[in-house]
């Protein structure tokens, strides 16, 4: 049976009104929520210069009188969503997760990070206070950034906040609900942990498709590295690997801590949401629950078809909410996760107690399914929920991508070389290197001389052999195109491919090399719009978007050693408007660095 053959699109469902259940953040993080009434636009420049202000009068005043400050300057926020204000102290702890003490990132002393927990629309702002020995950026895996690049928080959009020193990020998860997270983005810092949970809920007049759940879990699941960041940074510097993990983690925490005491408590009859987020930087996963369905319900900031699975496979960088009734007899069962496509499986288990049980858990785990063809088969059954509305009151499904013309065609291909005796991986025989200063302020500053060149790479993949070259690998985009981006993987592994700024649809995957005549095997109906897909090997996968978010837009792979040396790019989108209509002027605020230190700031961009 051919793994890849197509399976017919499925039918919506149809949705139940429900109000989303709002948790309130439970970290030290949070300082206050500011709720205002919206406004037609809701996020001025003037009003995000307010915000600015607003926090840092919070910043001088500590502790009560912080909070009624803000709250005394609640007016000249303006009428805007509401603001959620963070403070984190970053900084390296010690902690023994597998067996032996090693160097975490930590956030307000927390591994994982507090979570991020708000609304559609709200202004968040996280300022960062960097206790590290090296320059730090956190970017926000999966949040669209609209109009926004400048807070992205990758190495090519922003300056990073140097040691010893703060800086408060502003953004907004616009017109956009779900699960995300998110993680420091330079170097290998991400493998020292320094990530936590995006919960995006819905605006209260939104119907959601589903009854509120009784509880909301996070499951932060990656592999795990015993060796510090800075070694595995030398290690590839100097053209070695990074090996295999050492094992694997479910929110920070080893198989015995993540047992006793249980992580999940529930009450027998009641229904819960599981998000489970690939965390790690190396493997696929698959998670399972002894003797529970997973009811599917959201994909990366869509709603699905509510399909029941005994498991799912999760790679890395992809995000999954669903749900479980806890329907069987009282007792303690086993959340279950383990490596796919791995010769050395590694597994994970963290205790599901239910309430007034004392009878242990089976020591009998659900097997993990074997295979490719399982995994191809289970993307195709995921589904759009054409008739749910996500963060607009409109269903998904009237979004019709499938009758758009495609205007543009990028195959982009993967490949691995030498250059100088050291192993580098590349998109279309590129293998890009971030330059001092960062892409988008180059752009914006006019100062790209010099620095890098647009479109060095085609549109197509270069004859095999081309030797490898390392340069700041820059794509243009035109502004509000629709483009067909097509994944090509040669490799004997699985590999899994991001988008910053945007949501795809995910139309089809095949093996082998893409053709034109591959289009008839997609889904132009009702493929799930998300932000991370996987690439099986020596395959491809073919995604369509309109890009229509100005800015620089990374493009990357998740797998963090190919990720770090070089198997990325940026995509530049400009509007030929200038306007705010279509991008935000770069914030006073910004960290400078590199060729646009001291230089006076363009024009400014003009209202629509």
């Amino acid at each position: 049976m051919d793994p890849y053959k197509s399976s017919p699109p499925g039918s919506p469902i149809a949705t139940r009104s429900a109000r989303p259940r709002h948790r309130p953040d439970r970290g030290d993080n949070h300082l206050t929520v500011v709720t205002a009434r919206r406004s037609i636009d809701r996020s001025t420049e003037l009003g995000r210069a307010r915000a600015q202000m607003v926090w840092s009068s919070a910043m001088a005043t500590r502790g009560a009188s912080a909070a009624l400050l803000v709250l005394a300057l609640v007016a000249a926020v303006g009428a805007e969503d509401p603001y959620h204000w963070f403070e984190w102290k970053v900084t390296y702890g010690t902690k023994t997760i597998m067996g032996t003490p090693q160097k975490v990132i930590l956030i307000n002393d927390m591994f994982p990070g507090p979570t991020i927990n708000c609304t559609s629309n709200n202004n968040i702002m996280v300022n960062v206070f960097n206790m590290l020995d090296q320059p730090l950026l956190f970017t926000w895996h999966g949040i669209q950034q609209r109009k926004n690049s400048w807070q992205d928080g990758m190495p090519g959009t922003m300056c990073p906040i140097q040691p010893n020193t703060n800086w408060t990020y502003h953004w907004q998860p616009k017109d956009q609900i779900g699960s995300f997270f998110y993680y420091p983005s330079i170097g290998m810092q991400r493998a020292a942990g320094g990530y936590g949970i995006i919960t995006v809920h819905s605006r209260d007049l939104i119907p959601v498709p589903f009854d509120n759940p009784a509880d909301d879990f996070p499951v932060l699941v990656g592999d795990w590295y015993t060796k510090d960041h800075t070694v595995l940074a030398k290690n590839l510097d100097a053209g070695k690997g990074i090996g295999r993990p050492a094992g694997l983690v479910i929110n920070g925490k080893n198989e015995k801590d993540a047992s006793s005491p249980p992580m999940y408590n529930v009450e027998a009859g009641k229904t819960y949401r599981f998000r489970v987020c690939n965390v790690g930087i190396k493997a696929s996963l698959n998670v399972r629950i002894q003797g529970h369905n997973l009811k599917l319900v959201e994909m990366e900031g869509s709603h699905t078809v509510q399909n029941d699975y005994d498991s799912l496979d999760v790679h890395i960088g992809q995000c999954m909410s669903f749900l479980v009734t806890a329907d069987q007899p009282p007792a303690d069962y086993l959340l279950v996760a383990s490596t796919r496509f791995i010769k050395e499986v590694n597994t994970i288990t963290a205790v599901i107690h239910y309430n007034g049980s004392s009878t242990p858990a089976s020591p009998k785990l659900p097997e993990s399914p074997s295979g490719w063809e399982w995994s191809i088969n289970q993307w195709r059954s995921f589904r759009w929920n054409l008739t749910a509305s996500a963060a607009r009151p409109n269903p998904q499904g009237s979004y019709h991508y499938g009758q758009i013309n495609i205007t543009r065609t990028i195959k982009l291909s993967t490949s691995r070389g030498k250059v100088d005796g050291k192993e580098r991986f590349a998109f279309n025989g590129v293998s890009h290197v971030d330059p001092e200063t960062p892409l988008k302020l180059a752009e914006y500053f006019n100062v790209t001389d010099g620095l890098f060149q647009y479109n060095i790479i085609g549109d197509v993949p270069p004859a095999a052999g081309t030797p490898l070259k390392m340069a700041p690998n820059v794509v243009q985009a035109e502004f509000r195109t629709f483009i067909e981006v097509v994944f090509e993987n040669p490799e004997k592994s699985i590999d899994t491919f991001h988008i910053d700024g945007y949501a795809f649809f995910a139309a089809g995957m095949g093996p082998g090399t893409w053709k034109p005549e591959s289009r008839k095997t997609y889904n132009l109906l009702d493929t799930v719009s998300r932000h991370t897909i996987q690439v099986y090997p020596r395959s491809w996968s073919a995604v369509m978007l309109t890009f229509d978010n100005a800015g620089m837009w990374n493009v990357r792979s998740n797998i963090w050693e190919r990720h770090y040396l070089g198997e990325q790019l940026y995509v530049s989108v400009i509007s030929p408007e200038r306007s705010l209509r279509d991008e935000y002027n770069m914030p006073e605020t910004s960290l400078r660095c590199g060729k646009v230190v001291g230089l006076p700031m363009p024009p400014s961009y003009l209202p629509a």
